[in-house]
């Protein structure tokens, strides 16, 4: 039978996405300056085969790989959760600040001189940032404060946020450091350890299990935040916690890859046609799309020719913005339909 605004077997969506997602990450462990065959792949995961096999997968691509893997999944889970949280297809997870006030933390961090990129110091500045964002956000709206108010101060927030990132740049000491704050700006994959996710997946697996967590309040709250309360939902104490949930998992994938946007806003929108509109089955395949997804646009910025690499954020977005244009004016036709 057919669900409600969903495929005749939305059950198999799940598998499905994961398969993808899955066949796009040994892809990616393939593709660069050196193409190695699926088969060599395999061998350098398991040590087999020549040394440069496996230093290039092993220590290049495969903490590249599961980077993109788990930020793309925590964005498109972030999106998802905000969106059926607010009730609202345009929100993303940049609404509440996070991803500004990470990125200002880290480069205020190399502004300063205190780390380069490749540093511990870097992600800790922009985790912490993130952290302040929320601790900010909560101390300006409250804890029980309404949708619009946390909405008008996490606009507040991430506007200032904005601003001292600028500032940062305006007053970096030298040409050096400024060229080195704008390319990291632009968010990419390139060059990133074992160690950035060693640091960066525990929190995003932290931010993961708060939102997946609340799927059960996402899918009361479809019915209003009166009906919800009355089902035995905290409807303020589950704002909180979807915060406290973005904010850990997207802020540590800027602390990693800088500024990656988009993912969360598009992934819902391509998986919500086959899994129909229940928020709460919405999370998991959200997930795998934005994972998919920032798998295959980090393969395409090292397949696009260049005398440098294409940063992954600057594809997302040129991808993502007409996206959200054609969202807006799908969503004002509908209100125009529904007038009328």
């Amino acid at each position: 039978m057919r669900a409600a605004g969903g495929l005749a077997r939305p059950h198999l969506v799940l598998p499905a996405l994961a398969g993808v997602a899955a066949l796009a990450f040994v892809l990616s462990l393939g593709v660069g300056p050196v193409r190695l065959s699926p088969a060599a792949v395999l061998g350098a995961l398991f040590g087999v085969g020549p040394d440069e096999n496996r230093i290039i997968v092993q220590d290049i691509r495969l903490p590249r790989a599961i980077l993109a893997l788990a930020i793309g999944a925590i964005l498109g889970l972030s999106g998802a959760a905000l969106q059926g949280l607010l009730r609202n297809p345009l929100a993303s997870p940049s609404l509440f600040g996070a991803p500004q006030a990470a990125a200002f933390g880290a480069v205020a961090t190399i502004s300063l001189g205190l780390a380069d990129t490749l540093s511990f110091a870097l992600p800790l500045a922009a985790i912490a940032g993130a952290f302040a964002s929320v601790f900010g956000l909560l101390a300006v709206a409250g804890r029980n404060a309404g949708l619009l108010i946390l909405i008008l101060a996490g606009l507040a927030i991430s506007s200032l946020a904005g601003a001292a990132t600028a500032l940062a740049l305006n007053l970096a000491p030298n040409p050096f450091a400024a060229l080195e704050i704008a390319f990291w700006l632009l968010g990419s994959l390139e060059d990133r350890s074992l160690r950035h996710v060693a640091l960066a997946l525990p929190f995003i697996g932290l931010g993961g299990a708060l939102l997946l967590a609340q799927r059960q309040a996402f899918r009361a709250l479809t019915l209003g935040e009166e009906a919800a309360q009355s089902l035995g939902v905290d409807v303020a104490r589950l704002r909180l916690l979807v915060i406290v949930g973005v904010a850990l998992g997207v802020g540590a994938s800027v602390a990693v890859a800088g500024g990656i946007g988009f993912i969360g806003l598009v992934s819902p929108h391509l998986v919500r046609p086959l899994v129909g509109y229940d928020p709460a089955r919405l999370l998991a395949p959200s997930a795998l799309a934005g994972a998919s997804l920032l798998i295959v646009a980090d393969i395409a910025v090292r397949l696009i020719p260049a005398t440098t690499d294409i940063k992954v954020g600057v594809l997302t977005t040129l991808i993502g913005v007409p996206f959200f244009l054609y969202l807006i004016v799908r969503e004002r036709r509908s209100l125009g339909a529904g007038v009328a």
